[in-house]
């Protein structure tokens, strides 16, 4: 790719010249986790613990709902006791020192984590919550945790560390929630915090790492997975760096995303049609209450109709393919207008 000539002739015939459609998720799916999200046992799922355990509690099927653009029917009652469940739940703070954790805190089930805030603040602003007035600590921790390199990180030893380095994996979720997953304008810091995340993604490439001579992250990041959860693909990065040099006007560099668009465009199927790459959750093992109200973790990870069908490795995506035309589009507006460079 010959820099910001060899990108825009790769965009100007990305994606051409079949346009067809993938088939939505059945309704049927849909409908099972919306009786599920109104039903009392996700209530008292919630009051038990607002995250645990993945991938079948309300968190996940609330979550996969908002990807699949249906937060509007996600039953209102559960949002709000969900909003309440975070509040009630989690220390505003994320200790990065034992000595910081107050006596009786289980650090897995009461202190949130980045991605996970980052997550669920987008999925109860598109429910209507105003976030600032139900976790009024949320935007504070943003600000407070970004680290020098532009991100966040998950484990709390790299923030001690003689060198913090961020997680791409971390960081998305949060830069998401920041660029318009919230309630409010962004303050001038949180501009900058927005900045410096981008910059963090732009030097990376979406998917080198600095610190290990521009190796390649990790090999699955090329395939893109749906639904995200809090897992990273390089789609996701550069719908993200997409938005936000709009949104900012600010340029974008076009060595940041060439490798991102030749990866997935040749994974188009012949009617222009992202499939789903992998499962991002697979294989994971989880906490789960036992009967007699203890959490114990090593248990399979459940899952449910919906989940199963959407991320269905080989199945055609609307999701996913609707992510990629977008990013398209909005790289053209900016070679149209001077700002990839």
């Amino acid at each position: 790719m010959d820099g910001p000539a060899g990108l825009r002739a790769l965009l100007a015939s990305a994606g051409a010249p079949a346009r067809a459609e993938a088939p939505p998720p059945s309704e049927a799916a849909v409908a099972e986790t919306i009786a599920y999200l109104a039903s009392r046992e996700a209530s008292v799922a919630i009051a038990a613990d607002p995250y645990w355990p993945k991938w079948d509690s309300p968190w996940w099927r609330m979550t996969l709902l908002w990807e699949l653009g249906r937060a509007g029917r996600i039953p209102r009652e559960i949002v709000g006791e969900m909003a309440a469940a975070l509040r009630a739940k989690y220390l505003p703070v994320f200790p990065l020192r034992a000595e910081e954790v107050p006596a009786g805190v289980d650090t897995y089930r009461d202190v949130a984590c980045h991605c996970a805030l980052g997550t669920i603040a987008q999925v109860l602003t598109a429910c209507g919550v105003n976030v600032d007035p139900a976790l009024p600590w949320l935007r504070p921790w943003f600000l407070r945790y970004q680290l020098p390199d532009g991100g966040w990180n998950c484990d709390e030893a790299a923030y001690t560390r003689p060198v913090p380095r961020s997680s791409v994996v971390s960081t998305l979720p949060v830069l998401e929630a920041a660029l318009g997953g919230l309630s409010r304008p962004l303050t001038p810091e949180e501009e900058a915090l927005l900045d410096r995340g981008a910059a963090y993604l732009i030097r990376r490439r979406l998917c080198r790492s600095v610190s290990r001579g521009d190796r390649l992250m990790d090999e699955a990041w090329l395939l893109p997975c749906f639904p995200r959860f809090y897992h990273y693909d390089v789609l996701r990065g550069l719908t993200f760096l997409v938005t936000w040099a709009e949104r900012r006007r600010r340029p974008l560099p076009a060595e940041a995303v060439a490798e991102a668009v030749t990866v997935l465009g040749a994974q188009l199927d012949s009617g222009g049609i992202l499939h789903v790459g992998r499962r991002g959750y697979a294989a994971e093992r989880t906490l789960r209450r036992g009967a007699d109200g203890a959490w114990t973790p090593g248990h399979p990870a459940g899952t449910f109709p919906l989940l199963d069908e959407v991320s269905r490795v080989g199945r055609p995506s609307p999701e996913l393919t609707a992510a990629w035309r977008a990013a398209l589009a909005g790289l053209r507006r900016l070679a149209d207008a001077g700002a990839l460079v």
